[in-house]
């Protein structure tokens, strides 16, 4: 098979999303060099970090690089649709990992199917299965919930939604607010929910804590005290509520779901709406929800 062959085999759809290593190199497949090598437009999460990319693969990549990032994709992904559309072959990669799973890459792929223009998948290294299957908790049914929420009441919210999730759960978090972060899911879930925290996937020094939430808390804050404290990109993986560990959990707090109620109806959504759900969600009248929230909204 000639270069140009091999080529258009890889180019069957003019956007390609290709995952890239999130710690060891020798994690680049054939197809990503490939579509590197092959690229005449290349988006980047960041540029820099791509170009470093490229370089340590020792790859001859001529493509143009451009940035592609959450500030600039909505606008971005328009000029993107229209060089494909063009017959440019555009590869849109992140800086580690999968695009468009917490990183770059939805809106850019939701605007090529609104537009009909054809959008591809090479798929490699992702933090969310290497964690999952490292933890050694149930994998056959999960759920992505991204980087844990800054806001107060938005990780609470989801707190109160892990408190009956039955899947196993696989979240993001920096090294600044883990061990913080672990100690809230302790005391929001039950300190004997099974839980594994993981950093650093496959780089030298890859580790993955398991325990209870209640043990990987305290592992977490005294780490978090010694020099140096926590480093590397964390990964946490939370057991789903099997129904014989829910007795251990904390029972919803009406006040505390009003909060959410309001935050919600802030937001643009209806407050009777809301009420209904999360009272459906965690075995509360609605009506007690509703009548909750509209007494904390009149302090």
């Amino acid at each position: 098979m000639t270069q140009q062959a091999e080529a258009e085999g890889l180019w069957d759809a003019p956007i390609v999303l290709a995952a890239t290593p999130i710690g060891n190199l020798a994690d680049a497949t054939d197809r990503l060099k490939q579509l590197i090598s092959s690229a005449e437009i290349i988006a980047c999460e960041d540029t820099r970090r791509t170009r470093h990319l490229i370089s340590a693969l020792s790859v001859r990549s001529s493509a143009t690089l451009v940035s592609l990032h959450e500030h600039n994709e909505a606008s971005r992904s328009a000029e993107l649709i229209e060089q494909a559309r063009a017959g440019a072959r555009i590869l849109m990669v992140s800086d580690a990992g999968m695009p468009a799973v917490s990183d770059p890459g939805f809106r850019l792929t939701a605007a090529a199917i609104d537009a009909g223009v054809g959008v591809t998948v090479a798929p490699g290294a992702s933090a969310v299965t290497t964690a999952l299957a490292l933890s050694g908790l149930p994998t056959d049914r999960f759920t992505f919930a991204g980087f844990i929420p800054r806001k107060h009441s938005d990780k609470q919210q989801l707190i109160l939604r892990l408190r009956s999730e039955d899947w196993t759960t696989v979240l993001f978090e920096s090294p600044h607010r883990v061990a913080a972060v672990a100690a809230e899911l302790a005391e929001g879930l039950g300190e004997n929910r099974r839980a594994a925290v993981a950093r650093e996937l496959t780089k030298k020094y890859e580790e993955v804590l398991r325990g209870t939430l209640g043990e990987l808390a305290q592992q977490l804050a005294e780490r978090a005290e010694t020099p140096g404290g926590l480093k590397g990109e964390f990964v946490l993986v939370i057991a789903g509520a099997a129904a014989g560990d829910r007795k251990d959990e904390p029972a919803p707090n009406v006040d505390e779901l009003a909060g959410v109620v309001l935050e919600r109806a802030a937001a643009g959504e209806k407050l009777k709406t809301v009420a209904k759900e999360l009272g459906a969600s965690h075995g509360i009248s609605a009506s007690e929800l509703y009548d909750a929230a509209q007494k904390l909204k009149q302090r």
